[in-house]
């Protein structure tokens, strides 16, 4: 759980004792919900709110980031007073540190004024951008300076910082609906300007209009369940992990949460799948035990025999069900997609830390706010990415073309969406052949039955009639069985996706500079996040639910 900081320089001394309690206690509390989820701080390190919020981290052994808005050197000069620079210095040399790119002329930034107000800027946006909980040491009133708590606390809840670049141009973000923000706001008077009541910290999360809350909104609680289940099945499985896979790329963090979260989502994929066909077969088995008994042979083994099948069946999607595997495998699989964009992006050098907008910005924000998680996840992983510098030259560039598209050497994206698609259209036609075959066979019977119905006795007409209904009952479940696994849907996707593929290979083999091809690989994964945010909410829609077979 990734935790920023923002907050006035100039708090007042009487107050510190206070707050200094109140950030204990939020630490407190999220380490007793969510133990699932160790926390790490991110913290500019400037003096008051900063330092003081970093002070109590570091007493209780967090991970603390330093978030650099401007080189060390250049940082020095920002303290006003020994007692202050020496807290910097101290509390820099016991955490790791990440220093944000300048946006301006270093001349122009290493001395008061708009450039280096709009680095200030570009740490809070940075913070907010990585952060899943903005801790806010707040008076709660606007003051217009750019960079100050109160812009980065709006920036935080909407989206939006005068005099800065926006970090979210999603449609939800702009029309005030971004309800997945959350800040908890501590109360902090500034020197000269106290506050009438001290309180304790609320939530204040963003909708149509900002609200505070006392406890955490159950919908963010929920969000973050969901994130601790995910570190646990990391290290429920992590000796299976470890033997199944071969990390490629052991020096990207991103590529290596990729590589684990794409084994999360096969493993529960495959579960769902054996509870899919099991379902359906038993459904298949007792349709044919209730055909047998009203045809051929009213005994009552038959009828045990389908109650049998009926509990059997209850009991394996009540497991599936109880144990959310097919929630799951679609949250692991559309993860997975999104951290294989972000591996690719750091290491052809897509993101870095002077672009305001990053590959989980705009993920899934069509989807239910629980599945913040999967974006704080990425939030996560594109800060560890920062955080061991990556070469991305030519040569980075050309290795991730060929890895994620593909050549000659290496089959890549494209070759496996196409052979994908063609192997999943074949399947599909032979299925639908099946199926059709039984269908007509049934319809061909039901017409032998009416044309020579005086002709034959009753025990062949019985077996007649009761392989009609096995016809039956088999194409209607397979017809059921297609329709939950989404074929025709996935076969338009991965041809969608083999398309788009193909076009970005078209274009990169026209021979553009390294930073043109850098742009055709972020438009790639910026449509391959869309489709994968489209196939999401296409499965989400399509739970098991033996109720309705």
């Amino acid at each position: 759980m990734v935790v920023g900081v923002t907050g006035h320089r100039n708090l007042r001394p009487d107050e510190i004792p206070h707050l200094r309690s109140e950030i204990r206690r939020f630490f407190l509390t999220l380490q007793k919900d969510f133990p699932e989820l160790p926390i790490t701080l991110l913290s500019p390190l400037a003096a008051g709110a900063d330092q003081l919020v970093t002070s109590v981290a570091m007493d209780m052994g967090i991970r603390v980031i330093a978030i650099l808005p401007i080189p060390a050197e250049m940082y020095l000069h920002d303290f006003d007073d020994e007692a202050s620079l020496a807290e910097f210095q101290r509390q820099l040399a016991q955490s790791e540190h990440l220093e944000l790119t300048l946006r301006s002329n270093g001349d122009d930034a290493s001395k008061a004024g708009p450039a280096r107000n709009l680095q200030y800027a570009h740490a809070g946006i940075f913070t907010s951008s990585h952060c899943h909980i903005l801790l806010a040491l707040w008076d709660g009133k606007e003051n217009g300076y750019l960079g100050g708590t109160a812009q980065v606390v709006s920036f935080h809840l909407h989206g939006s910082m005068p005099g800065a670049i926006d970090r979210r141009q999603a449609a939800m973000g702009t029309l005030g609906l971004d309800e997945e923000a959350l800040v908890y706001h501590i109360p902090a008077g500034r020197q000269n300007h106290p506050l009438e009541n001290v309180d304790s910290g609320k939530w204040l999360t963003a909708g149509e209009t900002s609200r505070y809350y006392d406890e955490m909104p159950p919908p963010f609680r929920i969000m973050f369940s969901r994130q601790a289940e995910y570190h646990h099945d990391l290290r429920q499985y992590k000796e299976q992990i470890i033997h199944d896979i071969h990390d490629t790329h052991p020096d990207c963090p991103i590529h290596r949460q990729f590589m684990v979260t794409d084994w999360l989502a096969t493993t529960y994929r495959r579960r769902v799948s054996r509870v899919l066909m099991a379902t359906y077969l038993i459904a298949a088995f007792m349709g044919y035990a209730f055909i047998l008994y009203a045809d051929i042979m009213a005994q009552d083994l038959i009828i045990y025999c389908f109650l049998l099948f009926f509990l059997i069946g209850i009991g394996l999607n009540s497991v599936a069900g109880r144990r959310e595997w097919h929630r799951q495998y679609i949250d692991y699989r559309a993860l997975a997609e999104g951290l294989r964009v972000q591996s690719y992006w750091r290491r052809a050098g897509i993101v870095d830390t002077s672009r305001p907008s990053f590959a989980h910005d705009n993920f899934l924000q069509k989807q239910d706010v629980e599945l913040g998680w999967i974006r704080n996840v990425m939030r996560g992983a594109s800060l560890e990415g920062m955080l061991i510098p990556s070469p991305a030259g030519p040569a980075e560039v050309k290795n991730v073309i060929r890895e994620w598209i593909g050549d000659s050497q290496s089959p890549g994206q494209l070759a496996y969406y196409e052979s994908t698609s063609n192997k999943r259209a074949r399947h599909h036609r032979r299925n639908e052949w099946l199926a059709n075959s039984c269908l007509w066979l049934g319809i061909g019977i039901s017409a032998l039955l009416a044309v020579f119905a005086q002709a034959l006795e009753g025990q062949a007409q019985n077996l007649l009639v009761a392989t009609m209904g096995v016809l039956s009952v088999t194409a209607a479940v397979h017809e059921a069985y297609a329709y939950k696994k989404a074929d025709k849907e996935l076969i338009k996707q991965y041809r969608y996706m083999a398309r788009i593929f193909g076009a970005a290979k078209r274009r990169l083999q026209i021979g553009h500079s390294v930073e043109q091809q850098q742009q055709i690989l972020r438009t790639l994964g910026e449509a391959a996040l869309a489709e994968h945010a489209e196939w999401t909410l296409m499965h989400r829609e399509r739970p098991l639910e033996s109720s309705k077979i």
